[in-house]
């Protein structure tokens, strides 16, 4: 689905990072993210509702890397709900990727994180995706919403820069 600068406002340690509007990335979700005209947005449930284990793959006309869905709340389900998507990535503080989303996400009732290395993440504050890569030192917080794992080498993920790169439910 989707993907945050020098304050490392997605990664800085402590309970609840919230960034300043002046410490925001100037690239709008606007120019960052587009619905896709391609087929009609798949919800990635199965048909008992399962979105657990559901693979979502981020191409690029140089790379793919695959998430796996490893949680269940309203965050996924809603990031789920609006592929296909198009989005950019860029890099964000030598620490992760990021992609702004045409719109933010329900979080309600979706919990914080701790999250790891190889962690795709929502980012709360700035309605962002984060691909991280570099978490040392970073800590749990309610605004960061774990989406789901991936398995991918930081030499990848920088092929996703740069592009448009689609966000789409494979089987």
């Amino acid at each position: 689905m989707l993907a945050s600068l020098a304050l490392t406002a997605c990664s800085a340690p402590g309970p609840d990072p919230t960034p300043a509007a002046s410490d925001r990335p100037t690239t709008s979700a606007a120019s960052s993210a587009s619905a896709s005209p391609s087929a009609s947005p798949r919800s990635g449930t199965s048909d008992d509702g399962e979105i657990v284990g559901t693979v979502v793959r981020f191409s690029s006309s140089a790379t793919s890397v695959d998430v796996r869905i490893d949680q269940d709340n309203p965050t996924v389900r809603d990031l789920l709900s609006m592929l296909p998507l198009t989005l950019t990535v860029e890099e964000f503080s030598g620490r992760e990727k990021i992609s702004y989303l045409p719109r933010k996400l329900n979080t309600s009732g979706s919990p914080g994180s701790d999250p790891e290395d190889g962690d795709l993440i929502y980012f709360v504050p700035w309605g962002n995706l984060g691909f991280y890569y570099n978490t040392a030192g970073i800590g749990r917080s309610d605004q960061t919403i774990h989406i789901g794992t991936y398995d991918a080498p930081l030499e990848q993920l920088q092929r996703l820069e740069g592009g448009d790169v689609t966000v789409e439910v494979i089987d």
